[in-house]
């Protein structure tokens, strides 16, 4: 009897074809690198080119409102010479390359102060917003998917997931200003328990965190809901249950693995839309982050400023969603394989 000899399959490794698996997993990393940040660098040039326009778009003279309609047209003009407005539409772009490429925002008109000094100083009050809605987003939604997912699972419960879905459904759409103004005039009118403006404690955190969570508590519950109730239909969850396994087991053990990795993906890329939701919360509360000043900028036509405010707000969804991309292929490397 002669010994039957099988080649390996390619997706088995053994001794000699690991360091070709090796070979081919680096090849597709680098790949996908480079895709993504080829993505990322078409996308900076076009939220560059579309900060710089926008803001010219809007009617009005920058300079007679940052001087005053008292000020001399030879003051106004001297003024714009000195800011370089009175050149080309085209030259204003390339200077303005040059200075963003060096690090140089410009002055901002209205306050007299360079504009990356001012992005310094508000930053860190919007992502302090930003980060803390997404937590409490997480830590609420999560649960309340999971547990909308078991009590409702193989239509039980009909009333219950109508007045879920219901509910959930109409708050995901409420636009975040609105939930604002009505907790303002719940909590902080009516009964006076929270202060209804400022960054002035660990109180005034808790309404406009509350007016950014609220709408994501429910969008993000009712994807949970309908993954893990997919999750709970899968064969090893029916193995589980055939074993007897108490149901707080099957749920943290085997369901819960299952969601996080969605869960996190819905949960990264909402830090983005976060980030520019705070815009208007930002102004209805006083919150003195850039979501305040970028109205403020906009209003008075102040053109570094709000350029900087909108690249930076760009540029913290991109990064965010190219950090996304790169955890989603770090836990399955499937991913990447897909792309190419």
């Amino acid at each position: 009897m002669t010994a039957q000899h099988t080649l390996p399959s390619e997706g088995v490794l053994s001794p000699a074809n690991a360091p070709d698996m090796k070979v081919k997993r680096g090849g597709l990393w680098r790949t996908f690198l480079l895709r993504r940040l080829s993505r990322l660098a078409t996308s900076i040039a076009v939220l560059v080119t579309v900060a710089f326009l926008a803001i010219r778009a809007i009617p009005g003279d920058p300079v007679r409102m940052a001087l005053g309609i008292h000020a001399s047209q030879a003051v106004v003009d001297a003024r714009r010479a000195s800011l370089g407005l009175d050149l080309p539409i085209w030259e204003q772009y390339i200077r303005f390359w040059e200075g963003l490429l060096t690090g140089n925002l410009g002055d901002s008109f209205s306050l007299q102060l360079p504009v990356t000094e001012v992005i310094g100083q508000r930053l860190p009050a919007t992502i302090e917003l930003a980060v803390l809605a997404l937590i409490v987003m997480l830590t609420f939604a999560i649960p309340i998917g999971l547990a909308a997912a078991a009590l409702t699972r193989g239509g039980r419960r009909r009333g219950l997931e109508l007045g879920y879905t219901t509910v959930s459904g109409f708050v995901a759409v409420i636009p975040e200003f609105l939930i604002g103004v009505g907790l303002i005039y719940v909590f902080a009118v009516q009964f006076q328990l929270l202060p209804v403006a400022g960054r002035s404690g660990p109180n005034s955190y808790i309404l406009p965190v509350l007016a950014l969570a609220l709408g994501g508590i429910a969008g993000i519950s009712r994807i949970v809901r309908a993954e893990a109730l997919f999750v709970l239909d899968q064969d090893y969850i029916r193995t589980a249950r055939a074993k007897r396994m108490s149901s707080w087991r099957l749920y943290m053990r085997h369901a819960l693995p299952n969601l996080l990795t969605s869960s996190l993906t819905i949960g990264g890329l909402v830090l983005g839309g976060l980030i520019a939701g705070t815009v208007l919360v930002e102004t209805i509360f006083s919150w003195p982050g850039l979501g305040m000043t970028i109205v403020s900028s906009i209003m008075h036509k102040d053109f570094p400023l709000a350029q900087g405010i909108i690249i930076v707000y760009g540029l913290f969804v991109l990064l965010v969603t190219l950090l996304v991309d790169v955890v989603l292929v770090l836990l399955d490397p499937r991913s990447a394989l897909k792309e190419n």
